[in-house]
């Protein structure tokens, strides 16, 4: 999905109130989260790079926010593929 923020995802599909951002910069893949309850989330958490995400999933310990399930690169990847034929395609208009 696209809005004006960018490209994202629901990383928890029952709650749509919850998005990930990605986007590929400086040869990868970067994530931000937004969430409706919490917009302060946005303002204080900026851009955060997959090296950073997989450094968290090895920390991770188990219980509250669990970083495997919000920030998925087989997801991100996929959006971001999707994005780059959906523009080839604008230009081939």
């Amino acid at each position: 999905m696209k809005d004006d923020k960018g490209l994202y995802y629901y990383p928890f599909p029952q709650n749509r109130r919850v998005h990930v951002y990605v986007r590929e910069a400086e040869g990868t893949i970067w994530f931000r989260l937004w969430n409706a309850d919490d917009p302060e989330v946005w303002e204080e958490h900026g851009w955060v790079p997959y090296d950073a995400i997989r450094q968290a999933i090895a920390m991770y310990k188990g219980g509250g926010f669990d970083p495997r399930q919000a920030y998925d690169i087989k997801v991100a990847e996929m959006l971001l593929e999707e994005s780059k034929g959906e523009n080839q395609g604008d230009a081939a208009s």
